[in-house]
């Protein structure tokens, strides 16, 4: 089991513990304020276990008919997770809209109170650790899910302000209010989850300063280096996909070309982390040396364009 579930695991576990505490609480006062957190917290707990799920397999190794891998599994997670959001977002603004025409009573109690508080320790610990071990190894899938533990900070915070305003003023609007804004958090995060999903299913580039911090080791290389083209990026899950020609001194042998391909190729990966990479080794065709440092035209042309 590696640190990517024991995350997921903890998330699970924790999530689970908060959702039936606040649904007991939350249909003991008749709070839809805290009954919509109680729902967040068990799309939390089904979130975190389709993302375990996703990162189990995503962990397996290529096969036969999965060549590329399984990263996609993770992508395709986070699309569900969103959509399953989107809706239920929605059924809590429905709720709590009914509720208050209904003018139904709300009873808080320091039960109300206690769990939301409880919550909002829970869920800095949950988004901390998700967080952390997303950048450690590089892990859309739990950056995804720590993005959406930090809305649920949000959200418990909300109701914690429903219930203070709901029982010093007598007025369940504020328990609409809240629940309202409960809502609309779920709603736009997952709308980033879902942009996350999809960019990963559609084979979207890296972001834009990982290329360029490529682009800037393959540029720092030494002559007999002469520049690169068609470079291009992926990403599936959180493996990076990473292709372009390397166009070297055309006096090189073919191990000597092979050997500073693979140095590239380890110096990339050190920075990414989890990276495919492919390298295209390409004869420079520029004309205008006799293959020395000194009278290199590519390095010329280099030195020309910094000036």
């Amino acid at each position: 089991m590696d640190i990517r579930q024991k995350a997921s695991i903890t998330a699970i576990s924790l999530a689970f513990i908060l959702a039936i505490s606040k649904f007991i609480v939350g249909f003991a006062s008749n709070s839809m304020a805290v009954v919509s957190s109680g729902l967040d917290s068990l799309l939390d707990v089904f979130m975190s276990s389709l993302n375990l799920f996703a990162i189990w397999k995503a962990s397996q190794p290529a096969d036969e008919s999965h060549q590329y891998g399984h990263g996609k599994v993770e992508d395709m997670a986070q699309v569900v997770q969103a959509v399953v959001i989107v809706i239920s977002g929605m059924l809590i603004i429905y709720r709590s809209v009914d509720q208050f025409f209904r003018n139904e009573i709300i009873t808080y109690s320091i039960f109300d109170v206690s769990v939301m508080v409880l919550s909002l320790a829970f869920t800095f610990v949950i988004m901390s650790t998700l967080k952390n071990v997303g950048e450690k190894t590089n892990s859309n899938t739990l950056r995804a899910d720590a993005l959406h533990y930090t809305s649920d900070i949000y959200s418990n915070s909300s109701a914690l302000v429903a219930m203070a305003l709901t029982f010093y003023t007598g007025r369940i609007f504020f328990d609409l209010l809240f629940a309202l804004i409960t809502g609309c958090i779920i709603i736009y995060s997952a709308i980033r989850i879902l942009k996350s999903g999809l960019y990963g299913l559609m084979d979207a580039s890296i972001p834009e300063r990982a290329q360029k911090e490529i682009e800037e080791i393959i540029g720092r290389l030494p002559y007999p280096y002469a520049g690169y083209h068609k470079l291009r990026t992926r990403f599936s899950g959180n493996k990076k996909y990473i292709d372009f020609h390397l166009l070297i001194c055309k006096k090189l042998n073919i191990d000597e070309a092979h050997e500073l391909a693979n140095k590239l190729e380890k110096t990339i990966k050190e920075m990414m982390l989890v990276a495919d990479i492919v390298i295209h080794v390409e004869p420079c065709e520029l004309d205008g040396c006799d293959f020395t440092e000194e009278t290199c035209t590519a390095l010329r042309l280099r030195e020309a364009r910094k000036k």
